[in-house]
C-alpha cells in the first residue's frame, strides 16, 4: 500500500527516524503495565514500537488515509484503531474508566489543546509523554522568571511534573518542519486538591498573562472589572484598592510561582465573599 501524504492542515509532519521513534516509545516505561493511548499515529512509526511493549494499545487517528494505511499495516490493532477526533473524545470510556498513558508525535497545530484535554482527565492520566514543538516544550517546563513561562506552564505544573527529555532536529521528519521539536514527559504530582477555586484560578492566570508586560495590578484590572459585575452588583468591594496597592502587585506575572498564583486566587476570592 502506498504511503500517506502528510497534510499541512492537520499539523502532520511524519517522523521517519526509527531510533527517535524507539526513544519516544520508551518514555511510556515510566508507567509500566498501564494501557497506552497514542494520538495521531500517522503511518505508525511510533506505533510499531509501542506494540512491542506487549501492553493494551489504542491509537486515535482523524485522517482517513492514515486509518486505511494503519488497518493494512497493523492488523493486530483490531478494535484498538479509533477513527476519531481526540479533542472530542470522552476519555473515561477509552479503557473503561481505567488509568492509561497518553503519548504520541502530537499534531503541532493542536498540541496545546491536547494538554488542556489531558488536564480535564488528569485523574485517568498519571503519565503523558510525546513529541511537540520545542517552543511548546520549553513553555511546559519553564520556571518562574523565564521569558517563556506563561499560562500553559502554570496550569500544567499545577498538576504535573514536567521533564524536557531531548531535542529532535527537523531532518527526522517528512516533510521537515521549520522548527525544532522536543520530547517531554509529564508525571502527575502529589497534589490532590487545587487549594482554591480552580475556575477562578484559570481566569486569574489567563488574565494576568494576557498583559504579561504589565505589573500584576495593571494586568488584573480586566478581571476585577468582570468580578465587580458578576459578584458585587457592579460596584467595587472594599479592600480592592488596598489589595492592588500591595508590594507584590508590582511584580509581573512571569515572576509568580504556581503556589503564589493559588494564594493570589484565594485573596481575590475572599475580596468577593468567597470562602477561601
Amino acid at each position: 500500500m502506498k504511503s500517506v501524504r502528510p497534510k499541512k492542515f492537520l499539523g502532520q509532519p511524519f517522523l521517519k527516524d526509527l531510533p527517535t521513534a524507539q526513544a519516544i516509545a520508551d518514555t511510556v516505561d515510566a508507567a509500566p503495565g498501564l494501557p497506552i493511548l497514542e494520538v495521531g499515529p500517522g503511518m505508525g512509526v511510533l506505533t510499531q514500537y509501542l506494540l512491542k511493549k506487549g501492553r493494551e494499545l489504542k491509537v486515535v487517528e482523524i485522517d482517513f488515509e492514515s486509518v486505511a494505511y494503519l488497518l493494512k499495516t497493523f492488523p493486530e490493532l483490531g478494535d484498538g484503531l479509533l477513527e476519531e477526533d481526540f479533542l472530542q473524545m470522552q476519555l473515561d470510556r477509552t479503557f473503561g474508566g481505567r488509568e492509561f498513558v497518553l503519548t504520541g508525535n502530537y499534531p503541532y497545530n493542536i498540541s496545546s489543546q491536547i494538554f488542556f484535554k489531558m488536564l480535564e482527565y488528569r485523574h485517568l492520566i498519571p503519565v503523558c509523554t510525546g513529541m511537540i514543538q520545542k517552543e511548546v516544550a520549553e513553555r511546559l517546563a519553564a520556571a518562574p522568571g523565564s521569558k517563556v513561562y506563561g499560562i500553559l506552564s502554570v496550569l500544567i505544573q499545577l498538576w504535573y511534573d514536567v521533564e524536557y527529555l531531548f531535542t529532535v532536529e527537523p531532518g527526522v521528519f517528512n516533510p521537515p518542519p521549520k522548527v525544532k521539536s522536543a520530547v517531554v514527559r509529564l508525571t502527575r504530582n502529589g497534589r490532590t486538591d487545587c487549594g482554591c477555586d480552580e475556575r477562578l484560578l484559570r481566569r486569574v492566570v489567563k488574565t494576568s498573562f494576557n498583559q504579561r508586560r504589565k505589573m500584576m495590578r495593571g494586568s488584573l484590572k480586566p478581571l476585577f472589572a468582570a468580578l465587580n459585575a458578576e459578584r458585587a452588583g457592579g460596584s467595587q468591594p472594599e479592600g480592592v484598592a488596598d489589595f492592588l496597592a500591595r508590594p507584590e502587585m508590582t511584580q509581573r506575572p512571569e515572576q509568580l510561582s504556581v503556589e503564589e498564583f493559588i494564594e493570589l486566587t484565594n485573596s481575590i476570592d475572599r475580596l468577593y465573599g468567597g470562602e477561601a
